[in-house]
């Protein structure tokens, strides 16, 4: 098994809860049509403040968002308190562009965050250093009016060291504020990094001060989990792959890394009415088995309406996932990569003595662990606890081409004809 080194903020939970839920909140609920609307279209400012002055979640209802996130077995939380927008869910002392200023009037995150620590998720706030919204954002490739006819004219009153000192100022309001465990920023885009032409104009550390920031960070909040998108080649303590599986643990100068993979349940992580590409739930617990089983953690994504409401997509996606981790967390909770290559299309994960063998497809009768004969003490579906019958061959035995059993060393599984009623059937073995 692989072991990642100790980071500066305290990870010691997070690998054992594995399970996360994203949050992406805001005023693009409105136009429902993906959260970078204002860049991909490039509504100007004017424009995009209708939907800042008809934003009113008047169903918005923190507890049943927080019940439906514990239910699925979600262990933690990270929602977004601003977004690239520059719009605030919280009543920030720095600006007015907040939710407290429209037509719904009142703060939102204290709320969520009180109701999601009540069924005992841990707390996490993504932010922004982005800011499409604030005055003092100088506009680059990146931003909604890139494309602005006077861009560099406007670009002469902007100052990005007092937009540095606005964003350090608001994460110092979330950190004193709230009891949060995970500080999730988004993102830096620097020439030359991450795919960028060396003539691309965008932003990194110098830009958000971030070797200043992190250190008011550690300071404030010392085992806060910080991720890896300030531009720093270190002080992180996760790394955050997006919208993509890795093949294997995540690596760094050779060194595997705590990680958290970040995904959606469709193609937008805001609120879009009319995505159709939603992946089904057997999908989404694929995804989960196969972060655990290569050390990592999910974050999967809801994005609200503009109502205040999970739509019943989530919902169901939620309530799937839930029916499956109710039987099968022990799979889940606590587990990693184990040293064993398990069989085709099959997971591994492992949790000390304790192996979990995940069918992704389920075979005929039979599974055939090689070179485990004389390692298991016992099987059982995780579902039902019922037995699996075991069948050994001999490891000093010759190859039995011909047999069931197949090569010397192997353990084969005797399974029931008819795959259980259950999404992923998990078998757990135990280990001598």
């Amino acid at each position: 098994m692989l072991n990642p080194k100790p980071t500066a903020g305290d990870t010691s939970w997070f690998t054992d809860d594995r399970f996360g839920m994203f949050i992406h909140w805001g005023l693009y609920a409105l136009p429902a049509r993906h959260e970078w609307i204002k860049q991909i279209e490039q509504i100007p400012d004017e424009s995009y403040d209708k939907y800042f002055r008809y934003f009113n979640p008047d169903l918005y209802n923190p507890e049943q968002w927080a019940e439906a996130a514990a239910k699925a077995g979600m262990k933690y939380m990270v929602v977004t308190t601003k977004h690239h927008d520059g719009f605030c869910l919280w009543d920030s002392k720095l600006t007015d562009y907040k939710a407290t200023n429209t037509p719904y009037g009142k703060d939102l995150l204290t709320p969520m965050l009180s109701a999601f620590k009540n069924q005992g998720l841990r707390l996490g706030a993504y932010h922004s250093i982005i800011d499409w919204h604030h005055p003092e954002f100088p506009i680059d490739d990146l931003h909604s009016m890139r494309n602005h006819p006077d861009r560099a004219k406007l670009n002469e009153t902007r100052d990005i060291k007092k937009y540095a000192a606005y964003l350090h100022g608001q994460t110092k309001e979330l950190l004193e504020r709230y009891d949060l465990e995970i500080m999730w920023f988004d993102f830096s885009y620097p020439a030359g990094k991450h795919g960028r032409p060396a003539t691309w104009i965008g932003k990194g550390k110098d830009d958000w001060q971030s070797e200043k920031l992190l250190k008011m960070i550690r300071k404030l909040k010392p085992n806060i989990i910080l991720n890896d998108r300030l531009d720093l080649p270190e002080g992180w303590d996760i790394k955050t792959p997006e919208q993509y599986q890795p093949q294997s643990w995540l690596m760094v100068d050779g060194e595997p890394v705590v990680w958290e993979a970040c995904q959606t349940f469709s193609g937008s992580w805001g609120y879009h009415r009319d995505e159709t590409s939603w992946k089904s739930v057997e999908q989404l617990i694929h995804m989960l088995i196969d972060t655990v089983s290569k050390g990592g953690n999910l974050l999967l994504n809801v994005g609200p309406t503009g109502r205040g409401e999970f739509d019943a997509r989530a919902l169901d996606r939620l309530a799937g996932m839930g029916k499956w981790m109710h039987q099968h967390s022990r799979s889940i909770y606590g587990c990693t990569q184990s040293e064993f290559t398990p069989p085709v299309d099959c997971r591994f994960t492992q949790n000390g003595k304790k192996l979990y063998l995940h069918l992704f497809a389920y075979p005929f009768r039979h599974v055939h662990l090689e070179g485990f004969a004389g390692k298991v003490d016992y099987a059982q579906f995780l579902h039902d606890a019922s037995e699996v019958k075991m069948i050994e061959v001999d490891p000093h035995a010759e190859a039995q081409n011909t047999s069931m059993a197949g090569q010397a060393g192997t353990l084969t599984l005797e399974l029931p004809v008819a795959k259980p009623e259950v999404t992923v059937p998990v078998i757990e073995l135990f280990l001598k």
